[in-house]
């Protein structure tokens, strides 16, 4: 089976898994939502804030590491597994530790407990992660899907009976650790490695090599995008946070289910294609062209229909998300174009790029709270996507230096999207207007959406035929049940 082939089936089921784990996800918040007040959300996005940033210790960049090597052994293999599991390990003895002082540095002595049961997950996580890395080295997408697809679920359930029997908070909790538990545990029985009792300091010099970078990048990368948690929870309230957690969780969700599904393939794909450079342009190009020209409608219609959600989804009492949902879906436009630089740089043997572009995304980060916080949630909100155009050009112009093309070149790619995107939120705008007074929030959500589908679809045909043809192209390939194409 070629490469393409391998990565369009790949992308198949890594839409299956984003698709239905984020949908489920998706449905079992809005319950919990309707359930549960903002402040118990706020509670736990504290929580996660700190479960986030202890996690980082235990990221070594070693899957990454096994994806991209060319040569594996069984060896690194088993190193990584035992390093990882006594970092987890040692993280949930800390984190247990220091609970306390870190719920008083809060001011929310509830957050204590929370802590606690939390630190178990570090260890669940330690447990999973070489098999998830084999997995996606061996395109392995169909097992991937199942782990979280179960997960999803068997979580979900678990939060959503525990919040009807008034668990509150717990709920939240309980879900979490349920989801980690039920996905390692379908890893191990989807994988057929098994860790053996050895560790070697020549294999773990190999993986730190490729792994150390990345490692730096998820450093940085947390503060990039998880300090703004951290500092809006010290900042405002729990409730502020809870609203600018669910608006965050949309936009996490929406990556996911645009974006995520083509990346998760990439890295894989790219890594073996590195001593191709013309094969891996294209593929480089048709990735980043395809997944944009899927995400940037979506992210556009969302931001105009934003109000409607919100009622429909959470209830009134989540409103004031609406205008952080509608700047952050600009967040999303950008990311949608930039999501596959990481890969880019880890697969060309160039991740110490990645980190040095993230330590100028954490600096511009920083100072754009200490600027906007004073003038409330929005405003921080706004300022992140302003931070986020300011450093786009700088990383395109690194990845087009790695695939050996122009900037403008590159640009040029979306512009066709781009154009059908932007006449497709114009005229979902001008319907909803209309139509406004007529419909209720959920046939004006049906009517809306279908007419911009319908409406985008049309214009990519008419303005992009060559785009459009590569979208059919790929959709027969994923559904075809003739024997794979040749490369």
């Amino acid at each position: 089976m070629s490469i393409k082939h391998k990565a369009i089936r790949g992308a198949a089921w890594s839409a299956i898994q984003n698709w239905g784990s984020q949908i489920g996800s998706l449905l079992i918040f809005f319950i919990l939502a309707r359930l549960l007040s903002p402040e118990a959300f706020g509670l736990v996005a504290l929580a996660n804030v700190f479960l986030a940033f202890m996690q980082l210790f235990s990221e070594q960049g070693f899957g990454h590491a096994i994806i991209q090597r060319q040569n594996l052994e069984p060896g690194h293999l088993d190193t990584a597994f035992w390093i990882n599991l006594t970092i987890g390990l040692f993280l949930a003895v800390i984190s247990v530790s220091i609970a306390t002082p870190i719920a008083g540095l809060f001011g929310q002595p509830a957050l204590t407990p929370i802590l606690r049961w939390f630190s178990i997950l570090f260890v669940i996580s330690a447990l999973g992660k070489v098999q998830q890395s084999i997995l996606e080295r061996q395109f392995e997408y169909r097992a991937i899907a199942a782990r979280w697809l179960m997960a999803t679920v068997v979580g979900g359930a678990v939060g959503i009976t525990m919040a009807l029997m008034g668990a509150g908070v717990w709920s939240l909790v309980g879900q979490q650790i349920v989801h980690e538990a039920v996905g390692t545990l379908t890893l191990w029985l989807c994988s057929d490695w098994r860790p053996r009792l050895s560790a070697s300091r020549v294999h773990f010099r190999d993986l730190f090599g490729v792994g150390m970078p990345i490692m730096g990048f998820h450093y940085l990368n947390f503060f990039s995008t998880r300090a703004n948690d951290f500092l809006v929870g010290y900042a405002f309230t729990p409730a502020d946070l809870g609203f600018y957690s669910v608006a965050n969780r949309v936009l996490y969700a929406m990556t996911q289910l645009l974006v995520q599904t083509s990346r998760d393939v990439a890295l894989p794909t790219f890594s073996r294609l590195q001593e191709d450079p013309e094969r891996f342009r294209r593929a480089f190009y048709l990735a980043t062209q395809v997944t944009s020209a899927i995400a940037l409608p979506s992210f556009l219609g969302m931001a105009v229909l934003a109000p409607e959600l919100v009622r429909i989804l959470f209830g009134e009492q989540w409103l004031p998300s609406v205008p952080l949902i509608q700047v952050l879906a600009l967040l999303g436009i950008l990311r949608s174009i930039t999501f596959f630089k990481g890969s880019v740089f880890v697969a060309m043997g160039k991740p110490a790029w990645w980190f040095w572009l993230s330590v100028l995304d954490v600096v511009l980060n920083l100072l754009a709270f200490a600027v906007a916080y004073r003038w409330g949630i929005f405003a921080v909100a706004a300022a992140s996507v302003i931070r986020a155009y300011l450093v786009f050009p700088i990383g395109q112009w690194a990845v087009c230096h790695l695939i050996q093309d122009s900037l403008g070149k590159y640009l040029r790619v979306f512009i066709s999207p781009l154009i059908c995107a932007l006449a497709m939120a114009g005229a979902m705008l001008g319907l909803k207007t209309m139509l406004g007074a007529a419909l209720g929030p959920l046939f004006l959500i049906v009517v809306s959406t279908g007419f911009g589908a319908a409406f985008y679809v049309a214009l990519i045909r008419l303005l992009a035929p060559q785009l459009f043809g590569q979208l059919m192209d790929i959709a027969q390939v994923v559904v075809s049940k003739s024997n794979p194409p040749t490369s």
